[in-house]
């Protein structure tokens, strides 16, 4: 038995001892090159500084373990005293001086380069919000918000975690690739990071204030990032999905996105069944909504109030329109007039009046969303069915 026993405490000390080798696929210990030419600087940069002081670090402990050894046994023995020496006081001075400005001059230089956002072919504007990004193409009359697309029964544990589990987005950022990109980056409510490291893009996105950055992409592909700065309860559900496409694959995808934009402009003005806002207002909800009222519409007061039995759902039609388009000064409530399309508007405006119990039987039109977002309507309150 104990032989057993020996075996099994071998095999098990083994198995930790390999266990980060067979784990080597799924992370790293430095930095990737990355897609940019900032980013394979940034790494230069910080390769040069590595093996520098990894030479400096060969020198001290050389001489240290040099000296522990070369003098372990002489016990007895007078040191040899002095009181200055001129050419070591010299030498200490002038070689780490001389180090510095070895690390400085290509560290100013990588700086320099990262912080020249000038001659950019494209600006996009990226404003933070909890917790969500909305990307905005400057000159382009292009304008949306990118959610985190993960199930959320992958969140509490109801089904398996997928590949790109809390790095999935509903909207990617879609870049063209050799192009320079201006980065105009600011926040809607707190201080949010925008952080992609295939890009060597980390910037902070502060209410108030406008930041620039810059990228200019070389291969076309998929570079995830998140949020860098803790942002509130769902700080870890605000990914970054950047797609990079060559330029007349980018031109394409702005045609297809504005035609797509004129075709939900035409479907609000459509006549739609209360079982089909229900079946979309779901989905927005879930994607916009769930993560403060939560899916149950429980939510978590009293910072997020329930909705489930909520005298907003079941109140006047009109002031929960308001309240869903304009947000509610104060609180965490936010408006959704900007982030939602007038069909997802009525549609989660609807579903939140008639789930979880909630029985109105009322459905608010889409075309009535558009009329109040036109100003065209005399109160929120027209055109529920």
């Amino acid at each position: 038995m104990g032989t057993i026993r020996t075996i099994r405490t071998i095999i098990s000390g083994l198995s930790l001892v390999l266990l980060p080798f067979t784990a080597r696929a799924e992370w790293t210990v430095n930095l990737s090159p990355g897609v940019t030419e900032v980013s394979r600087s940034v790494y230069d940069l910080h390769m040069t500084i590595f093996w520098i002081c990894v030479a400096i670090g060969c020198v001290v402990f050389g001489v240290m373990f040099w000296s522990i050894f070369h003098h372990r046994k002489s016990k007895g023995a007078k040191a040899h005293h002095f009181h200055e020496h001129t050419l070591v006081e010299i030498a200490w001075t002038l070689v780490p001086l001389g180090i510095l400005v070895a690390m400085a001059v290509p560290a100013t230089a990588t700086l320099v380069k990262m912080y020249d956002p000038s001659e950019a072919d494209l600006d996009i504007q990226i404003t933070g919000y909890q917790w969500k990004w909305r990307y905005t193409y400057l000159d382009k009359d292009l304008d949306f918000f990118s959610n985190l697309a993960t199930p959320r029964e992958q969140i509490g544990n109801e089904e398996a975690k997928g590949d790109n589990y809390l790095l999935e987005v509903d909207r990617h950022l879609v870049l063209p690739t050799d192009t320079k990109i201006r980065l105009l980056l600011t926040a809607n409510d707190v201080i949010h990071s925008w952080w992609v490291p295939a890009l060597a893009v980390k910037k902070d996105a502060i209410p108030g204030f406008i930041n620039e950055a810059w990228t200019r992409i070389d291969e076309p592909g998929i570079y995830r990032g998140q949020c860098a700065e803790l942002c509130g309860q769902d700080h870890g559900f605000m990914p970054i999905v950047v797609e990079a496409v060559p330029p007349e694959q980018f031109q394409q995808w702005l045609a297809q996105v504005k035609a797509e934009k004129q075709a939900e402009a035409a479907a609000a003005e459509k006549s739609w069944t209360l079982d089909e806002l229900m079946t979309q207002g779901e989905q927005v909800y879930l994607r916009a909504c769930a993560a403060c009222h939560q899916p149950t519409g429980t939510g978590v007061p009293p910072a997020f109030p329930a909705l489930k039995g909520s005298p907003v759902a079941l109140g006047d039609v009109g002031a929960h329109i308001d309240i869903v388009l304009n947000g509610r000064p104060g609180t965490a409530m936010q408006a959704f007039r900007d982030q939602l399309s007038a069909t997802e508007l009525a549609a989660v405006i609807t579903y939140e009046r008639n789930a979880w119990g909630n029985s109105t039987g009322e459905a608010v039109a889409p075309s009535q969303i558009t009329r109040i977002l036109e100003g065209n309507a005399e109160t929120a309150g027209e055109g529920a069915q």
